[in-house]
């Protein structure tokens, strides 16, 4: 079946217009049973349709938005009876991005069929709700936990009507929530915060590496009435609402279920934070009652996007080097006792230990590593802190967007003179299908001491060079930064077809590496690009275009012997995917100019909102071979 004319399955008319009031605490019977059929119909539909994100390999989240559909017909009801609310469903985990996207098709925004393209590329249903790409989304959700201080300046906006905010025990563990939670309280604003407390994040269940965590006695502790309920119980959590919303002031209720009740596989599990597999979601409709295959024809017949080119100058197989920094760290810690690592090192996770690479030293190395729950700003620090002695390495990592959340806490470490190693997987913008939020795109921004200080910044090529980077730099001191993508990557190989970081390969910090030298100008790149800008620039010796190619694995260093190499040739064309604004093509053209070198100067990079999707986000942003290819012979006519 083509998804062109595959009609959706469910019969989404049969959903009940409901209107509540919530002078009246109690459900009537009517009330109760239509709920209880809109909650099932529209989770049936959620399992549906993020299972199609499944399907075509791109991932997704179906737990987090199958729990609050409770919460949401709720706050739905309300919102067809009174003018009182801000008639927004606004969510601190963007993740559940598909709750939006139902209610848009429920609005009539967009056709309950274009679900199923969900998180597809060019669909304009991306992994995070965006403000003015889909129809009928109302706000971008930004990164998580991000909402709520928003939210408050929405309720100074609208001080005579009630908002409503959609949390996680997740989302709620980052630290600006309770700055926004003094604010609401010091200003009695009518929040009314909605909390899905189901004990399970990426990495595994708070009860268990945040003991001591409570939301509730957190949000009462900041001075917000708090009531706590069963979020399975639809009596309950009604009654549960009507109690905040009469209340005057901030409030909460926190409703306490399992991760994604009753769906089979992932129920209760970390599993649940992410997609559900495609067995999975024909397993539930089974569950569920529906005719046998049902689903199975639409789901069956998506499959992943697969990028038709073939790259010269690179291997066939590939590598994480997300998840070979953890490896390489492990090849460091290997060579201490386990009393030696625990007294020198630590490593702190940010619940994203699978993503990031840290699980591989959980599991060998337990004693340098501390779960963590989602929060950036002050796990850094802790790091920092560890590193305050000149003889302890702290260790920290997260996604290269949330660089930006812990920009004043590098300043801090970097004032206090600490040992910091930092990985930031998932930079760039290659497979990226959260979009634009979760673009690791201004690295830079970690460069942020004055011209008397130093920072290092890493961007290896491929996973050797992760390797001899990490050996080489894990013990230095002060404040240093490896970037890594969500994709994987070949290994780079010479012209002869052997591998250019070999055995033999020593990782020299600040110094640029000539991967093939050229008469008719250079291009220079690193990380997840240069593989593609081999391919470029191979293609273009091919015909005859004498072009040579720099690798820059430290990002704000200048190499002079190198620069006055490049600088004295026709031109130079840095190619990077970090943002053109913040990257190194910004800083690269005033280096030549300092020295007084003036090649023609071009550069690319990362430069408009994404398209969704996986491969698909490196042509979108203009940074395939062809269009470097393109870039090249511009420059050199």
């Amino acid at each position: 079946m083509s998804l062109s004319n595959a009609k959706f399955p469910l019969d989404m008319s049969k959903l009940q217009k409901l209107q509540l009031d919530p002078s009246s605490p109690k459900l009537t019977a009517e009330q109760k049973s239509a709920l209880k059929h809109n909650i099932q119909l529209m989770r049936d539909a959620i399992v549906l349709f993020t299972a199609t994100g499944a399907a075509r390999g791109v991932s997704g989240h179906t737990g987090g938005a199958f729990d609050t559909v409770p919460e949401v017909n709720l706050l739905l009801a309300l919102f067809n009876t009174s003018d009182k609310y801000v008639p927004i469903l606004f969510d601190e985990a963007g993740h559940r991005v598909a709750t939006q996207y139902l209610v848009s098709a429920l609005e009539g925004h967009i056709p309950w069929e274009h679900l199923l393209h969900y998180r597809e590329a060019n669909s304009k249903l991306p992994g995070h709700p965006e403000l003015g790409l889909t129809p009928g989304v109302k706000f971008s959700s930004g990164r998580l936990g991000h909402v709520w201080p928003f939210v408050n300046g929405v309720a100074l906006a609208n001080r005579d009507k009630t908002v409503f905010l959609l949390g996680s025990d997740g989302s709620q563990q980052e630290g600006n929530d309770a700055e926004a939670a003094r604010l609401a309280v010091a200003q009695n604003l009518n929040v009314k915060l909605l909390i899905d407390d189901n004990d399970v994040t990426i990495a595994g269940h708070p009860s268990e590496y945040l003991k001591g965590y409570d939301i509730g006695k957190t949000l009462a502790g900041h001075g917000l009435k708090v009531i706590t309920v069963n979020g399975e119980d639809v009596d309950e959590l009604w009654s549960g609402l009507v109690e905040i919303i009469q209340h005057q002031g901030p409030a909460a209720i926190i409703s306490k279920r399992k991760m994604a009740p009753g769906v089979p596989d992932i129920e209760g599990s970390p599993h649940g934070h992410d997609v559900i597999p495609v067995k999975g979601a024909l397993k539930y409709f089974e569950k569920r009652g529906y005719p046998e295959g049902f689903g199975a024809d639409i789901l069956n017949s998506i499959k992943p996007y697969a990028f038709p080119y073939l790259y010269i100058g690179s291997s066939k197989e590939l590598g994480a080097n997300r998840v070979v920094f953890g490896e390489a760290v492990n090849l460091v810690l290997d060579k201490l006792s386990k009393e030696e690592a625990a007294k020198k090192v630590l490593v702190i996770d940010s619940d994203l230990e699978g993503s990031t690479g840290l699980k591989v030293i959980h599991q060998k190395h337990p004693e340098v590593f501390v779960p963590s729950g989602i929060m950036e700003r002050g796990n850094f620090s802790a790091a920092a802190g560890f590193g305050f002695d000149a003889d302890k390495y702290g260790v920290f990592s997260t996604f290269s967007a949330f660089l930006e959340m812990v920009v004043s806490e590098i300043t801090m470490a970097r004032l206090n003179f600490c040992n910091v190693l930092c990985h930031f997987s998932h930079s760039g913008v290659d497979e990226m299908a959260d979009n634009t939020c979760h673009f690791g795109i201004n690295s830079f921004f970690a460069d942020n001491g004055l011209a008397d200080t130093q920072s290092w910044l890493y961007f290896p090529a491929d996973a050797a060079q992760m390797v001899a980077v990490i050996k080489r730099v894990f013990f230095d001191k002060g404040i240093r930064f490896v970037f890594s993508t969500r994709s994987k990557v070949p290994w780079i190989l010479k012209e002869d077809g052997s591998k250019y970081f070999d055995d033999n390969y020593e990782f020299v910090p600040g110094k640029d590496e000539i991967i093939a030298e050229g008469t008719a100008g250079y291009v220079v790149s690193y990380g997840d690009m240069l593989y593609r800008s081999w391919d470029a620039v191979l293609r273009c010796r091919q015909e005859g275009l004498d072009v040579g190619l720099i690798n820059k694995p430290t990002l704000n260093l200048v190499d002079e012997q190198v620069i006055r190499k490049i600088g004295a040739s026709p031109f130079v064309l840095v190619v990077e995917s970090l943002n053109q604004k913040t990257g190194l093509g910004s800083k690269f053209g005033t280096w030549l100019l300092e020295r007084s070198l003036t090649p023609r100067y071009g550069y690319m990079g990362s430069n408009k909102e994404g398209c969704g999707g996986l491969t698909e986000q490196i042509p979108h942003q203009g940074l395939d071979p062809q269009s470097i290819i393109k870039r090249i012979r511009e420059l050199s006519q």
